[in-house]
């Protein structure tokens, strides 16, 4: 899992959603919406498409799905469940890109704290390696234990169990592979010397399919070989992937 940045909507679209969205509120109001059949219907609609190809950009050339960064993302995933929320159906801010198998295990979950704060990451609004670990040896994603809070993240804790990040033996190898070819690339660049930083920046998260760099440069990985001889012989480097790779607010 990695932080995607949340891209602008074309006006039209942003009013096409509105309006749909108003719809929506008005069949709930009246008593008639039907969710799932109301969304089948607004998929045809062109702000929908739109939405859709919007997402697929934010996902990257390659068009991952946003929770688990190994199957192709196919369809649109509503971060809140549109049939227990429906007042939130056609909001851009609700709306990722999902593979069928991310989609199925988290179907209609949306845990929440007593406060009615999500237990569940968005991908769009957080950085996940705040909340998740990695296993090297076994490629499993973990929940990320504080030492401060002497506790394991519980939004950490719940996103792994809905998605199955740990029990998922294709996900687990793919993280494994994209570990060992970013840890090996890494090592080779360290005592050379780097004509351009942002190319070869790029380049590295080129190959960071699982988005392990998040890990290793924001998150509890910042300790683990051979990234701290990187930041310490190539600190503009390290610069350029901090920046590319990106934070909220950051």
């Amino acid at each position: 899992m990695r932080y995607i940045e949340r891209l602008p909507l074309p006006p039209d679209t942003v009013r096409g959603l509105a309006v749909r969205q108003e719809r929506v509120d008005r069949l709930k109001a009246s008593g008639t919406l039907e969710p799932i059949k109301e969304w089948d219907s607004g998929r045809k609609l062109k702000s929908v498409k739109t939405a859709h190809a919007v997402l697929r950009r934010m996902a990257g050339e390659t068009e991952r799905c946003m929770y688990c960064q190994d199957s192709h993302g196919t369809d649109i995933e509503h971060f809140k469940p549109k049939a227990r929320f429906p007042g939130t159906m056609y909001h851009w801010e609700n709306m990722l890109l999902c593979c069928t198998e991310c989609g199925r295990f988290k179907g209609e979950e949306y845990p929440c704290t007593r406060d009615g704060s999500p237990l569940l990451i968005d991908p769009s609004k957080e950085d996940p390696w705040e909340y998740l670990d990695f296993e090297q040896r076994t490629g499993n994603i973990t929940a990320r234990y504080s030492r401060d809070r002497n506790e394991y993240s519980p939004k950490g804790i719940e996103t792994v169990k809905i998605l199955h990040l740990d029990r998922r033996g294709a996900l687990s190898s793919l993280y494994r592979k994209s570990n060992k070819t970013l840890v090996e690339k890494v090592y080779t660049l360290i005592g050379v010397t780097i004509k351009d930083v942002e190319e070869e920046a790029s380049k590295l998260i080129d190959i960071d399919f699982a988005g392990l760099l998040g890990w290793y440069i924001h998150g509890s990985g910042i300790h683990e070989d051979p990234f701290p001889l990187l930041k310490e012989r190539q600190p503009l480097l390290w610069e350029a992937l901090d920046r590319k790779i990106g934070r909220p607010d950051g």
